[in-house]
């Protein structure tokens, strides 16, 4: 199981890297007057992905969350 949350938790930030980067072109698109439609087709798309994702990765009991500390946790037990 480990395996495969590592797996989902790997796709998940590649994901969310590819957003971010679909995000960026969108922008420049609409700073030059630029037709985004094919840019925000697929951010949806990766928004939907994402979402199943992280609904599988829940599913699998991952409830931690992805590239942030766990604030829950005393700041000693972090170390």
């Amino acid at each position: 199981m480990d395996n495969r949350v590592n797996k989902i938790r790997k796709k998940i930030s590649a994901l969310r890297l590819e957003m971010r980067e679909t995000e960026g072109a969108m922008r420049k698109e609409v700073a030059h007057d630029g037709d985004c439609a094919g840019s925000a087709t697929r951010l949806m798309a990766m928004r939907a992905e994402l979402a199943d994702l992280v609904g599988e990765r829940r599913t699998l009991g991952d409830l931690t969350p992805i590239g942030l500390p766990d604030l829950r946790k005393p700041r000693f037990a972090r170390r």
